[in-house]
């Protein structure tokens, strides 16, 4: 990595813009190996999840690595069955507990919506944030927010919460620009995540990303993440392999254009797109 740098969230923190995802990274040594490859490369922004199940093998990977604490930007989220004031509490602690930290960076509802709640997911949703603004007044969480959130999901837990999100982390590709969410997060100052900033591997097979990797001389990948960055979010690349690890965070040497920004808008639609999660069947 050439360059570290960051954005402030509207609540004051900082977080580094590019981070490294853990989604179905096999707990273990595949999951702590790949999070100390990409310590190694220059990362300081690791996001997981309960329900990931390698919070334990995160932490250890964090701890083994001997990088200061406050250098680094953790993430973690709660799970869906845990939609209420007093499991949210205690989903906190556990996932604390789990990847051995004193504190959250982030810590963000992971799903606006779930079946177990879909007939009062505004009082659930409204309920967990209750106990995450406490996990913030007291330290144990620095920032909070949200994921797989629309429009009108935000505004439902915009009448009942005290502290607004700072972050939506989405399905954002350019197969998937969820222009409608986006406008609103920037209108409010939510900074939005990128999980699978990547698509689908059918992305890797579209002829307008091939030459436009040519002619940076990066691959595919780089190109679709720094098209993230341009963007203004922050894409979360996942991968167990050492040299794509390192790959995916060497972006800062090279800028697209807009006449080349332009064309990877085009791409909406070709390759996939996000699941309704008022629909998710979990």
């Amino acid at each position: 990595m050439t360059e570290q740098t960051y954005y402030t969230l509207k609540d004051g923190n900082r977080i580094p813009v590019v981070g490294f995802g853990t989604w179905q990274a096999e707990s273990g040594e595949i999951a702590k190996q790949a999070v100390k490859s990409a310590l190694e490369a220059g990362y300081r922004h690791i996001d997981t999840a309960m329900i990931y199940g390698n919070e334990e093998s995160v932490g250890e990977a964090i701890k083994e690595s001997g990088i200061p604490r406050e250098r680094l930007f953790i993430t973690t989220k709660l799970w869906n069955k845990d939609h209420s004031y007093d499991k949210a509490k205690l989903a906190i602690d556990e996932s604390l507990e789990r990847l051995g930290l004193d504190y959250l960076d982030l810590y963000l509802i992971h799903w606006p919506n779930p079946v177990d709640y879909r007939d009062h997911w505004q009082e659930a949703n409204a309920s967990a944030w209750k106990a995450m603004e406490e996990a913030l007044n007291s330290g144990k969480v620095k920032s909070i927010g949200v994921s797989n959130f629309l429009t009108h999901h935000l505004k439902a837990l915009e009448e009942t919460a005290s502290f607004q999100p700072v972050v939506n982390q989405i399905y954002l590709n350019p197969s998937d620009q969820q222009q409608e969410i986006v406008s609103y997060c920037k209108n409010k100052g939510i900074l939005l995540e990128a999980y699978s900033p990547l698509g689908t591997g059918d992305i890797f097979k579209l002829d307008e990303l091939e030459e436009i990797a040519k002619a940076h001389g990066k691959t595919v990948a780089q190109v679709v993440l720094r098209w993230s960055l341009q963007k203004g979010f922050v894409p979360l690349p996942k991968s167990v392999t050492p040299s794509r690890i390192k790959e995916n965070i060497e972006l800062f040497d090279f800028e697209l254009s807009e006449f080349e920004m332009g064309l990877i808008d085009a791409l909406q639609g070709k390759a996939g797109q996000a699941r309704n999660p008022d629909e998710v069947n979990f």
